[in-house]
């Protein structure tokens, strides 16, 4: 096995066991390891770190896995450490296994599987590789995913930014056994969704705000509810179970639109009004025409994938929150998130600040959350909890 050898003073994340190694904290590859070897690690002194998956195209130079010199990575260690994911979710968490539930099995970093998100529908397996030196794995890891969970077929899903960082040549497409003819019908909460994991954003569907989106239902009975970005209509559809007196739903996708309406007709919700919008304008209509609403919920897309852009995504997030605020009534709540990983939380809750601060508001914030449970977060990478939602009023 090569070794890499890091500068000195540059060990300390990683004794930590921080999973990313970029190529700024190497001295130097001894040997000459090809995209998707296993690499040892050492500080400058020699002594053993981790071991690790080697990629020369990515801006993380080295995914670091094992800590442990004993530790070797066979096949064995893939078992295992999915092994450790799914008994996370059945035995602790508890989750359910029901033929229309779903879940997050496998969250990347937070799992100690950098690289690799795997999302369970029912019967079917949605998986991502968003490291190559993963993917040179994928025969092993997809073995051990197919006879764990007994599922009956494997879809893998792509990000075309994520395939240009990793240098990853990969397409969309069934991967083991088969795919559904039809949309699956998923359940939450009593709401039921229609998800299609072949065309369906990211994996099929934003597992993530699931608890957010339930939290909702506290909120909207006999409310006036905006739900801005609405995709498939998570939001707006608990609201409406809730008992909205009245719920705008608004995104700037028709096919967006047409799948939330779908969704929609199947709870047999009939006090949602659709609406084609790009978010700001939106909220510029509601701004000229003085419409409110008791709730709005802001779930807008990622704003920002580099650190150079995060003072952009930031104006972005004080102009639209401003915005939101000037529509609400007085006693009113927004519920706002961010998904961008680049804007910290702290940031996050100082942009909120600003943005009520320039429109003359009183801002309370009422509860401070993030991604459903089975979206764990590790300790030693912090930065990948990249999803914030906060809970607010305005008095």
């Amino acid at each position: 096995m090569d070794t890499i050898r890091l500068k000195a003073g540059r060990s300390a994340p990683f004794k930590g066991h921080h999973p990313w190694l970029f190529s700024g904290a190497i001295a130097r590859i001894e040997g000459n390891p090809v995209p998707g070897d296993w690499v040892r690690i050492v500080d400058d002194k020699g002594v053993f770190i981790a071991y690790g998956l080697y990629n020369p195209h990515s801006q993380i130079r080295v995914r670091l896995y094992a800590f442990s010199e004993s530790e070797l990575p066979t096949a064995s260690f893939w078992q295992d450490r999915i092994m450790n994911a799914i008994r996370l979710r059945e035995s602790v968490l508890a989750m359910p296994a029901a033929p229309d539930s779903a879940c997050r099995l496998i969250n990347s970093e937070g799992d100690g599987l950098s690289g690799l998100t795997v999302d369970r529908f029912g019967d079917y397996l949605s998986v991502q590789f968003t490291s190559l030196a993963l993917f040179v794995h994928k025969d092993t890891i997809l073995n051990c995913l197919e006879s764990m969970t007994k599922c009956r077929g494997i879809i893998l899903r792509t990000e075309q930014d994520m395939l240009e960082e990793e240098n990853l040549v990969l397409k969309d497409g069934a991967v083991r056994g088969t795919l559904p003819e039809n949309p699956l019908i998923i359940s939450e909460n009593g709401v039921r969704f229609e998800v299609n994991l072949q065309t369906g954003q990211k994996t099929g569907f934003y597992l993530d705000q699931r608890a957010n989106r339930i939290l909702v239902e506290q909120f909207a009975p006999g409310k006036s509810v905006l739900d801005l970005c609405t995709y498939s209509g998570g939001f707006a559809l608990h609201a409406a179970k809730a008992g909205a007196k009245l719920v705008t739903a608004v995104d700037v996708s028709a096919s967006a639109l047409e799948l939330a309406l779908r969704n929609a007709v199947l709870n047999g919700f009939d006090n949602i009004a659709f609406h084609k919008s790009d978010m700001f304008k939106y909220l510029e209509k509601c701004l000229t025409e003085r419409i409110k609403y008791d709730l709005i919920v802001l779930d807008p897309p990622k704003m920002t994938r580099s650190r150079g852009a995060v003072q952009g995504a930031l104006k972005g997030y004080l102009q639209l929150n401003a915005m939101a605020l000037q529509c609400l009534n007085q006693g009113g709540v927004l519920l706002t998130c961010s998904c961008s990983g680049r804007v910290s939380r702290d940031d996050f809750l100082l942009t909120l600040h600003r943005a009520a601060l320039s429109v003359q508001k009183q801002l309370q914030i009422l509860e401070v959350r993030g991604a459903d449970k089975d979206h764990p977060v590790s300790s030693a990478c912090p930065e990948s909890e990249y999803l914030k939602c906060v809970v607010c009023n305005i008095v």
